[in-house]
């Protein structure tokens, strides 16, 4: 897999460029399978965990008006992206690695490098470019609608939403936007790679292919949290005023 991620991001760079194509069918193809799922479950996650819990908690001493800055550590750090990483590795990943597995099994792979075709430039590469790109984007997605629903548990409790945004506004800053949005996008990476890998890798037939898609969304998810903590905790140790919340 580090093997695939260096060659990938040479022949990103390095000319010529077919396949952009490809990469808008790709990006587009990704947006339309996760666009709901997102909705959905950032909705959830947001009313649920970070918003009902945390405003039963607060209540209990009459500081509910602080949900909102709880949802900066909450949402913006930790869940939206998480979120989004989930949904992409479940929805699009999935069906990344399904269709390269069945071009392997077919040995579409083959006859591709044998008409000199590189499969990393023209299949790879697309697929890597449009999930940091989807990634990022429905990042940004994930944190409107899972504010969306700590709003919705502000006003399941009859409070007034001034307190919410005035402490989720004093908490937040532009470096809590841009980690969340970078690491998110990093996270499309690490997708994109373990699941061309996979698919690219697949054998035994449509059985092979079938645990290469698990295998595929369970590293993934694996890579994904192992990131997670490395960034975070370099984020924090570079930005110490990111652990405090006011």
């Amino acid at each position: 897999m580090v093997i695939l991620t260096a060659k990938t991001v040479s022949s990103a760079i390095r000319p010529p460029y077919p396949y952009g194509g490809e990469f808008i069918g790709q990006f587009l193809f990704a947006l339309q399978l996760c666009w709901f799922p997102m909705l959905i479950s950032t909705l959830a996650f947001g009313f649920g965990a970070p918003g009902l819990q945390a405003a039963n908690f607060l209540s209990l001493f009459g500081a509910l008006d602080r949900l909102g800055g709880f949802f900066v550590l909450a949402s913006v750090r930790e869940f939206a992206p998480f979120v989004t990483a989930v949904v992409v590795a479940g929805v699009a990943g999935t069906a990344i690695t399904a269709d390269l597995g069945a071009r392997k099994i077919r040995e579409e792979l083959d006859a591709l490098q044998v008409l000199g075709v590189d499969p990393i430039k023209n299949l790879v590469v697309p697929r890597f470019l449009a999930l940091m790109l989807i990634t990022g984007l429905l990042d940004i997605y994930a944190l409107i609608f899972g504010i969306m629903g700590g709003i919705g548990a502000e006003l399941l409790y009859n409070e007034p939403l001034g307190g919410f945004f005035a402490t989720l506004f004093t908490n937040a800053s532009v470096t809590d936007l841009w980690g969340s949005i970078l690491k998110c996008t990093l996270f499309g990476a690490i997708i994109a790679v373990v699941c061309c890998y996979k698919g690219m890798t697949a054998s035994g037939g449509a059985a092979g292919v079938g645990r290469a898609v698990n295998e595929a969304v369970v590293i993934a998810l694996m890579g994904v949290f192992a990131f997670n903590y490395v960034f975070t905790q370099t984020l924090l140790a570079t930005h110490p005023e990111l652990q405090t919340i006011r």
